[in-house]
């Protein structure tokens, strides 16, 4: 089983879809007597919680595609599960990890991940995933270009999630996997690495691959290729974009996260803390991409530690002038155990006081985090971040108390407030192309992903490509739609 999502993380609705998973999970167990083993980005965020919630055999934290054939492996051949390294096993002895013989795979992880071949992807196939029927249904064909990250922003899971090194495959093998699912008719292809132009050379290098069989042969694929890639705002140059024009890239999401240099200090930052980019770097890159004709996506990230209402509205002004297709902004932030925002978060409450900020919409006493070393167990450390003391989902959430309104106050009340200075910050005559954080009676429209009206209609009407490129013609859209 993958689960790649443990909720929306959106934190206007924070709706968790663990127990719809867990259904799935029991109705297969009544089906058949196989071991079953989770894992998926989501699930790698809080493995030990998820191993004891799902009630399952056993979970693989970061790549599971060498992990998995060990196990299976093992198992064939009477083999005890111990054997096999980084493997989370839950029996009636309780949750263990077997410890990895080489200690650098156990945060790196490059060893796990195939890197010299491309993966087989397949379409229509009863006994494999259809990539086909996926993407016809509004899904994205993917693509791995490497795996991890070696950045170490305070909000994101993915360094611990995924690995704290860069696993790069080989750029052929890369470009092979393409290839093949272009040709079983998938041709809007998105990347699925941490950010694609971390590691840029390597990123460089897989496009001149693309560029250099799209130039030697005119009937190839990739000339049908329509590339969706996530990026950080630097590292970008001119020749970066150039390449993506060349390879087919049409959209571009890029995650600066905010602008004003006093919040990003700290916060988007290298392995060593150093901030890498500046505003100036964002501006940029969307010129670039507006000379070529790909579409720009821009994300702001609010209400992160140190944000006031002041540079709230900065970031607001900054954004807007930029030449983006779209901007969008976000409220609020999921906080997980492994992040170091979530770490932190947890030495500052130490089992004892709440944090201010820390809030959840479920939560109905203060929320208090313990370090994982005051916990009797990892499991225990990893579920206080979902699950209230009584079993219960209240998934946690960081708001700036700086944001607060009048009379909000307490763990379980929404940042409303904010949410409308939000709004009143964003020029009525430019918000076409803005997706904003919504609440209830605030506005018809949701930029939330899950069953989101406007991303299934685009589904049903044949839609293809990301999902935001679509968003300035929402109207138009919903109108044909209805006519």
């Amino acid at each position: 089983m993958t689960i790649r999502n443990t909720d929306t993380i959106y934190p206007q609705e924070q709706r968790v879809f663990l127990s719809s998973h867990k259904a799935i999970i029991d109705y297969l167990r009544t089906r058949t007597t196989a071991p079953v083993v989770a894992g998926g980005v989501g699930f790698s965020s809080m493995p030990h919680a998820l191993v004891v919630y799902f009630g399952i055999d056993y979970g693989v934290k970061g790549p599971g595609e060498l992990t998995l054939v060990q196990l299976a492996e093992a198992l064939a051949g009477g083999e005890a599960p111990e054997t096999v390294p980084g493997l989370i096993i839950n029996d009636t002895t309780g949750v263990r990890q077997v410890p990895y013989g080489d200690p650098s795979a156990a945060a790196g992880r490059v060893s796990l991940v195939q890197r010299a071949k491309p993966y087989r992807r397949h379409s229509g196939r009863a006994d494999r995933v259809d990539n086909l029927a996926y993407f016809r249904r509004g899904g994205l064909g993917n693509i791995l270009t490497k795996n991890g990250c070696t950045f170490a922003c305070s909000h994101c899971l993915e360094p611990d999630a995924k690995g704290n090194r860069f696993a790069r495959r080989a750029e052929a093998a890369v470009v092979d996997e393409m290839e093949s699912l272009l040709t079983q008719g998938i041709q809007d292809l998105h990347t699925t690495d941490s950010e694609f132009n971390l590691n840029i050379a390597h990123s460089k290098a897989v496009l001149r691959e693309i560029v250099r069989r799209k130039s030697r042969d005119d009937s190839s694929p990739l000339h049908d290729l329509r590339l969706w890639i996530y990026v950080q705002p630097a590292p970008f140059d001119a020749e970066y974009a150039a390449l993506l024009a060349q390879a087919g890239c049409a959209g571009i999401n890029v995650a600066p996260d905010h602008s004003r240099p006093e919040l990003l200090e700290g916060w988007k930052v290298s392995s060593g803390g150093t901030r890498f980019y500046d505003f100036e770097d964002v501006r940029k890159l969307c010129r670039w991409a507006a000379e070529y004709g790909m579409a720009t996506m821009v994300e702001a990230l609010l209400g992160m530690p140190g944000e006031t209402p002041d540079t709230m509205r900065a970031c607001v002004a900054d954004f807007q002038s930029l030449d983006a297709t779209v901007v969008g902004y976000t409220l609020g932030i999921r906080v997980f155990p492994y992040s170091p925002l979530g770490r932190s978060l947890a030495a500052k409450s130490a089992g004892s006081r709440p944090v201010p900020g820390l809030q959840s919409n479920n939560a109905t006493e203060p929320i208090v985090l313990t370090p994982l070393e005051g916990c009797p167990d990892i499991a225990s450390y990893e579920r206080q971040f979902m699950f209230d003391g009584a079993g219960g989902f209240r998934p946690v959430y960081y708001f700036s108390p700086a944001l607060l309104g009048e009379g909000e106050r307490g763990p379980g009340q929404r940042y409303d407030h904010a949410l409308e200075r939000l709004w009143s910050y964003v020029p009525r005559s430019d918000r076409l192309r803005v997706m904003l954080p919504t609440a209830p009676g605030l506005s018809p429209e949701d930029n939330n992903y899950a069953d989101n009206p406007f991303l299934l209609r685009l589904t049903e009407l044949g839609y293809t490509g990301a999902y935001w490129s679509h968003w300035p013609k929402r109207y138009r859209i919903m109108q044909g739609a209805l006519a």
